[in-house]
């Protein structure tokens, strides 16, 4: 494979340091930025305008993909993908999206992404078609092999393990694609195309751009605005077994949910234990006081990036009595302009996303995909503010404090002092041998791509830490 210089434009210019000092009592939106704050924030430089040339290449054969589970997990998978096709010199076919999971949304990738701008973005990289030729049959079994590729895989796997099977089939169908291509280990180059598909070719749709537009410019008319995305939603409570603050039969109901689905896989989960160790999404009750401790006001705007609240309103009110100025995409937008994106959980979420970028913060209460797709975009935009909470600290801080063992004033401390060092800021991802779940996400932090990859890329590429 012939290796291309890296494209200079992918590159954030952002020298950013930051700037943390509790002074006093905090009294609006404008003192947490300066909390928050990161100094040198500068917007990336526009992609070129111009088509590139088409990479001219001999075809080893074509690539299928189907994604599985949600916008964001999907968004990942299509970067994975299209690294791979380039990786084996493959013709790449439009992704296609989830339609089975748990949200059941039959978007197609045309409906969330403008599938023109992907395909002329990565002319000069793969070839992209949106169909298979119609000498492929569905069943064509002689031609076509469906499989799932190893997870976590490296370049030297799809090199000798995937790549020889061309000789015998002309289309590979890889048929579940999350996380199947390393965080670390991969080639500048590949690295360099992820965050290019990711942050240059998956454009939303006109209309989703339109209206997610709209939503920010709505917020911002009403000043600075905090993006939280409370993920406290039904498919997350029962995958992940959560049910601190529920009754015994919403614990029911999502443990029936849990067992409904084979690919999840837990079934058994203790609540607490996993609460305890900061693996379960903070509540509504409890993101009220951990915002309040950090010295959000009572006025803070605070726009709620999920879908919808397991518990609805009433689960909400405690976070709604702390910060009555908390709004959603329902509340800012007519049900007209709503109208044809409901049921279609993807193209809600997108519009999530795009609010969630623009942001003057960021917290997510709940390290998931959009978290830390968000995280990253936000980096590469120039180190915007994003507040990653220690849930495993904070919930302790909260049972002492429900127990009456500590004061307001302690707990709020605790908080603060805990998060002093929680704002993204410039750094390298940590690489955990053998622990490749557990390790710093790429598309979290893909520093390869970002104003500090030169200091990274001396410390080979990630920060190897050894368990």
């Amino acid at each position: 494979m012939a290796r291309s210089r890296p494209r200079v434009w992918l590159l954030a210019g952002c020298g950013a340091v930051l700037l943390w000092a509790f002074v006093g009592q905090l009294v609006a939106v404008g003192r947490l930025l300066a909390l928050f704050g990161l100094a040198g924030d500068a917007e990336p430089s526009p992609p070129p305008t111009a088509l590139p040339p088409r990479r001219v290449y001999k075809s080893n054969g074509y690539l299928k993909v189907s994604c599985n589970g949600g916008l964001n997990q999907m968004r990942s998978e299509i970067c994975d993908m299209v690294a791979v096709a380039r990786l084996l010199n493959l013709t790449m076919v439009v992704p296609e999206l989830d339609k089975r999971s748990f949200w059941a949304d039959q978007s197609n990738f045309e409906d969330i992404f403008d599938v023109k701008h992907f395909i002329d973005t990565l002319r000069d990289e793969v070839h992209i078609v949106k169909q298979l030729p119609k000498r492929f049959g569905p069943e064509d079994s002689n031609n076509i092999l469906n499989m799932p590729p190893v997870s976590w895989s490296d370049e030297k796997y799809y090199l000798h393990q995937i790549l020889p099977l061309f000789s015998k089939y002309s289309v590979i169908h890889f048929n579940k694609t999350d996380a199947r291509l390393a965080n670390n280990g991969i080639s500048t180059q590949l690295q360099l195309l992820r965050c290019r598909v990711n942050f240059h070719a998956l454009k939303f749709t006109p209309q989703i751009e339109a209206l997610g537009n709209k939503l920010v410019q709505k917020l911002q008319a009403k000043g600075s605005f905090v993006a939280l995305h409370l993920r406290y939603e039904m498919d997350m409570l029962a995958f992940s077994g959560c049910n601190h603050g529920l009754s015994q039969e919403e614990a029911e109901e999502l443990k029936r949910m849990r067992y409904a689905y084979p690919w999840w896989r837990e079934k058994e989960i203790d609540s607490q234990a996993k609460r305890l160790q900061g693996l379960c999404p903070l509540t509504p009750e409890e993101t009220s006081f951990i915002l309040k401790a950090l010295g959000f006001q009572k006025d803070t705007l605070i726009y709620i990036a999920a879908g919808e609240i397991y518990g609805g309103e009433k689960r909400l009110e405690p976070l709604q009595a702390a910060f009555p100025k908390l709004v959603r995409k329902e509340t800012l937008l007519d049900l007209e302009a709503l109208r044809q994106f409901q049921n279609h959980s993807s193209q809600m979420a997108a519009l999530d996303f795009i609010v969630s970028t623009a942001s003057d913060i960021f917290i997510p209460t709940y390290d998931g995909n959009m978290a830390k797709l968000v995280e990253g975009q936000r980096r590469f935009l120039g180190f915007r503010r994003s507040v990653l909470l220690d849930r495993q600290k904070l919930v302790g801080f909260i049972d002492l404090y429900n127990n009456k063992t500590i004061s307001w004033n302690n707990f709020a401390s605790s908080v603060q002092e805990t998060h002093r060092n929680r704002v993204v800021q410039p750094s390298c991802r940590q690489k955990l041998e053998n622990k490749p779940k557990e390790e710093d996400y790429f598309y979290a932090n893909p520093h390869e791509c970002l104003a500090n990859s030169r200091f990274c890329s001396r410390t080979k590429d990630a920060i190897s830490v050894r368990i």
